[in-house]
């Protein structure tokens, strides 16, 4: 029964990827690792969404913050800034977006999960972001458990802060080590970072991207999507401004997801996507887990998965 029921799923999500042309993307997740979506975004949902993202860190830092222009006393280095979902509209109509949501389903199953939704604010200056699997470091399969769809909200090359991948590196069915990371001279990057530099010493610092490592030179709307085991990381920011994404990541429905997004407190947007289907589930509301009082429900209106692509 539960084999039918997943191949059922798998023949559906192909059925989804040819229809939306993404049968060469597809190959590429499963050989590279992580693929390039060009232009998922329009211009307006990019503008959208950087406006909505520098309305939360103005507020935060209470400072006018030039995307173009901002040097490190503006802004240093990167801070995430999460919960982003129902800070605008914009948002949950990025989640939605077709494409990316194919590739979703089948690295995760039709029944997976978001799990957050945010951005890595970087200005310049500070530490590169460290090569890392999203993968817990405990129980990581070969399966994909977790996935992440990053947009670029701001061009991405390798001065600008880039994203680094390692392709292949999602067969690895592990985190990287310290000397396959970045490293300055003899020292890896948990020296440096222990060390807690001065600012100034800290920018000066000359690092060595990890070996394999691949820089993504990307444009305002591209979208990388990515097995979760797979090693990636960022470049410091070298030039004036800031560098802005964001990272939408799903997750299978027995993990935990990062954010709890299933409350009443915005029940506004779950009115905005109510003829969606596609917006309660990932929002976990066909979650068998997580009852209350009330006990668990038994009659199919929440269903579990039964295998990888359910």
């Amino acid at each position: 029964m539960s084999t039918r029921s997943s191949e059922k799923a798998l023949q559906e999500t192909m059925a989804e990827i040819e229809a939306l042309g993404l049968k060469e993307h597809l190959l590429e997740l499963e050989v590279q690792g992580y693929t390039v979506l060009p232009a998922v975004l329009s211009e307006d949902q990019v503008d959208r969404a950087k406006a909505a993202i520098l309305r939360r860190v103005e507020k935060q830092t209470n400072k006018h913050i030039d995307l173009e222009l901002a040097t490190d006393q503006d802004y240093n280095g990167m801070q995430y800034q999460h919960y982003l979902l129902f800070d605008d509209p914009v948002f949950p109509e990025i989640v939605l977006e077709p494409n990316p949501l194919a590739l979703m389903h089948y690295l995760l199953g039709r029944s997976c999960v978001l799990s957050s939704v945010g951005s890595h604010f970087r200005g310049s200056g500070g530490m590169p972001l460290a090569l890392h699997a999203d993968s817990p470091s405990v129980g990581m399969t070969a399966a994909s458990l977790v996935a992440n769809c990053n947009y670029a909200l701001t061009p991405y090359s390798q001065s600008a802060g880039a994203l680094v991948v390692v392709p292949g590196s999602h067969r690895n069915n592990r985190q990287p080590t310290a000397h396959e990371n970045w490293r300055a001279g003899s020292e890896t990057y948990n020296h440096i970072a222990v060390k807690q530099l001065p600012g100034e010493e800290l920018d000066a610092v000359d690092w060595r991207r990890p070996l394999g490592a691949m820089t993504l030179d990307l444009n305002p709307g591209d979208a990388v999507i990515w097995h979760g085991n797979l090693w990636h990381g960022g470049w410091r920011r070298d030039d004036p401004g800031v560098r802005m994404n964001l990272a939408n990541y799903f997750c299978r429905t027995h993990m935990s997801t990062q954010e709890h997004h299933g409350d009443d407190r915005y029940p506004e947007v779950f009115e905005r996507h109510a003829d969606n289907p596609h917006f309660a589930r990932l929002m976990g509301a066909k979650v068998f887990n997580g009852w209350r009082d009330e006990g668990p429900d038994l009659s199919g209106a929440k269903a579990a998965p039964t295998g990888l692509y359910d």
